[in-house]
Protein backbone atom coordinates (compact mmCIF):
# COMPACT_ATOMS: atom_id res chain seq x y z
CA UNK A 1 0.00 0.00 0.00
CA UNK A 2 1.39 3.53 -1.23
CA UNK A 3 0.30 6.61 1.10
CA UNK A 4 0.59 9.76 -0.63
CA UNK A 5 0.78 12.99 1.62
CA UNK A 6 1.36 16.92 1.53
CA UNK A 7 3.98 18.68 3.87
CA UNK A 8 3.05 21.66 4.46
CA UNK A 9 5.49 23.99 6.28
CA UNK A 10 4.34 26.88 8.58
CA UNK A 11 6.41 29.75 9.43
CA UNK A 12 5.50 32.02 12.43
CA UNK A 13 4.58 35.65 11.65
CA UNK A 14 1.78 37.11 9.60
CA UNK A 15 0.69 35.82 6.23
CA UNK A 16 0.95 38.37 3.73
CA UNK A 17 -2.43 40.31 2.56
CA UNK A 18 -2.97 42.72 -0.05
CA UNK A 19 -4.80 46.02 0.13
CA UNK A 20 -7.82 44.76 -2.62
CA UNK A 21 -8.91 48.82 -2.40
CA UNK A 22 -5.84 49.89 -4.95
CA UNK A 23 -6.51 47.27 -7.49
CA UNK A 24 -7.89 48.76 -10.67
CA UNK A 25 -11.05 46.81 -12.23
CA UNK A 26 -10.20 45.78 -15.59
CA UNK A 27 -12.79 45.53 -18.47
CA UNK A 28 -13.90 42.21 -19.55
CA UNK A 29 -11.88 40.39 -22.24
CA UNK A 30 -12.20 42.05 -25.69
CA UNK A 31 -12.99 45.85 -24.34
CA UNK A 32 -10.33 48.40 -24.10
CA UNK A 33 -8.51 49.07 -20.68
CA UNK A 34 -9.93 51.78 -19.15
CA UNK A 35 -7.24 54.99 -18.96
CA UNK A 36 -9.20 56.91 -16.32
CA UNK A 37 -7.35 56.93 -12.62
CA UNK A 38 -10.67 57.44 -10.79
CA UNK A 39 -11.12 53.88 -11.36
CA UNK A 40 -11.41 52.17 -7.77
CA UNK A 41 -12.52 48.87 -8.00
CA UNK A 42 -11.71 45.00 -6.98
CA UNK A 43 -10.38 42.74 -9.95
CA UNK A 44 -12.25 39.99 -10.44
CA UNK A 45 -14.93 40.92 -8.33
CA UNK A 46 -17.55 42.53 -10.68
CA UNK A 47 -17.99 42.65 -14.73
CA UNK A 48 -20.02 45.37 -16.37
CA UNK A 49 -21.38 44.28 -19.76
CA UNK A 50 -23.94 47.04 -20.28
CA UNK A 51 -23.06 50.01 -20.44
CA UNK A 52 -20.06 50.35 -21.93
CA UNK A 53 -17.30 52.79 -20.34
CA UNK A 54 -18.00 56.29 -21.95
CA UNK A 55 -21.00 55.12 -23.47
CA UNK A 56 -24.00 57.53 -24.25
CA UNK A 57 -26.48 56.63 -21.94
CA UNK A 58 -30.37 57.47 -21.46
CA UNK A 59 -32.92 57.18 -18.69
CA UNK A 60 -34.02 54.69 -17.93
CA UNK A 61 -30.70 52.84 -18.52
CA UNK A 62 -30.14 49.35 -18.79
CA UNK A 63 -27.23 47.50 -16.70
CA UNK A 64 -26.40 44.38 -16.63
CA UNK A 65 -22.98 42.26 -15.55
CA UNK A 66 -21.80 39.78 -13.23
CA UNK A 67 -20.48 39.84 -9.33
CA UNK A 68 -19.05 37.68 -7.09
CA UNK A 69 -21.73 36.77 -4.63
CA UNK A 70 -19.79 39.19 -1.83
CA UNK A 71 -20.88 42.05 -3.89
CA UNK A 72 -24.18 41.43 -3.01
CA UNK A 73 -26.10 41.63 0.28
CA UNK A 74 -30.07 39.99 0.11
CA UNK A 75 -29.02 39.72 -3.81
CA UNK A 76 -28.47 42.77 -4.02
CA UNK A 77 -26.09 46.21 -4.84
CA UNK A 78 -26.47 50.09 -5.32
CA UNK A 79 -25.73 51.52 -8.55
CA UNK A 80 -25.68 55.68 -8.57
CA UNK A 81 -25.23 58.01 -11.36
CA UNK A 82 -23.80 61.24 -10.98
CA UNK A 83 -22.94 64.24 -13.12
CA UNK A 84 -19.71 65.88 -13.55
CA UNK A 85 -20.11 68.12 -11.06
CA UNK A 86 -21.10 64.77 -8.41
CA UNK A 87 -24.63 65.73 -8.23
CA UNK A 88 -26.63 62.22 -8.02
CA UNK A 89 -29.15 62.15 -10.84
CA UNK A 90 -30.28 58.71 -9.69
CA UNK A 91 -29.30 54.97 -7.52
CA UNK A 92 -30.64 52.00 -8.14
CA UNK A 93 -30.49 48.29 -6.75
CA UNK A 94 -29.00 45.97 -8.84
CA UNK A 95 -30.78 42.28 -8.73
CA UNK A 96 -28.95 39.24 -9.00
CA UNK A 97 -30.83 36.79 -10.89
CA UNK A 98 -29.14 33.72 -9.97
CA UNK A 99 -28.34 32.29 -6.32
CA UNK A 100 -26.40 34.62 -4.97
CA UNK A 101 -25.02 33.33 -1.56
CA UNK A 102 -21.90 32.04 -3.60
CA UNK A 103 -18.05 33.11 -3.94
CA UNK A 104 -18.84 32.73 -7.72
CA UNK A 105 -19.92 35.03 -10.41
CA UNK A 106 -24.10 35.61 -10.41
CA UNK A 107 -25.24 37.88 -13.20
CA UNK A 108 -27.38 41.01 -12.62
CA UNK A 109 -29.20 43.97 -13.88
CA UNK A 110 -30.97 46.54 -13.38
CA UNK A 111 -33.06 49.50 -14.78
CA UNK A 112 -31.89 52.95 -13.73
CA UNK A 113 -34.04 55.76 -14.32
CA UNK A 114 -32.39 59.17 -13.35
CA UNK A 115 -32.77 62.78 -13.99
CA UNK A 116 -31.49 64.72 -17.08
CA UNK A 117 -27.93 66.15 -16.77
CA UNK A 118 -26.64 69.56 -16.92
CA UNK A 119 -23.20 68.44 -17.41
CA UNK A 120 -22.12 66.13 -20.96
CA UNK A 121 -19.80 63.41 -18.65
CA UNK A 122 -21.29 61.56 -15.96
CA UNK A 123 -20.36 58.37 -13.74
CA UNK A 124 -21.38 54.99 -12.60
CA UNK A 125 -21.28 53.90 -9.37
CA UNK A 126 -20.99 50.00 -8.74
CA UNK A 127 -21.19 49.73 -5.36
CA UNK A 128 -20.41 46.46 -3.10
CA UNK A 129 -23.35 46.23 -0.53
CA UNK A 130 -22.01 47.13 3.01
CA UNK A 131 -24.47 46.48 5.59
CA UNK A 132 -21.85 46.89 8.46
CA UNK A 133 -21.22 50.34 7.08
CA UNK A 134 -17.49 49.93 8.34
CA UNK A 135 -15.67 51.68 5.64
CA UNK A 136 -12.80 49.13 5.55
CA UNK A 137 -15.66 46.72 3.64
CA UNK A 138 -16.58 49.72 1.41
CA UNK A 139 -15.60 48.70 -2.56
CA UNK A 140 -16.70 50.39 -5.87
CA UNK A 141 -16.25 50.69 -9.19
CA UNK A 142 -16.32 53.61 -10.62
CA UNK A 143 -17.56 54.21 -15.02
CA UNK A 144 -17.58 57.23 -16.38
CA UNK A 145 -20.37 57.90 -19.13
CA UNK A 146 -22.15 60.25 -21.39
CA UNK A 147 -25.29 62.22 -21.72
CA UNK A 148 -25.22 64.16 -24.77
Amino acid sequence: MVILGTLVLVLPGKAPTRDVTQDVMLPPAGRPPLASPSFIGVLDLLEVTAPEPGELVRSPLRLSGRARGIWYFEASFPVRILDANGNELGVVLAQATEEWMTEEFVPFTAELTFKASLTATGTLIFQKDNPSGLPEHDRKFEMPVKFR
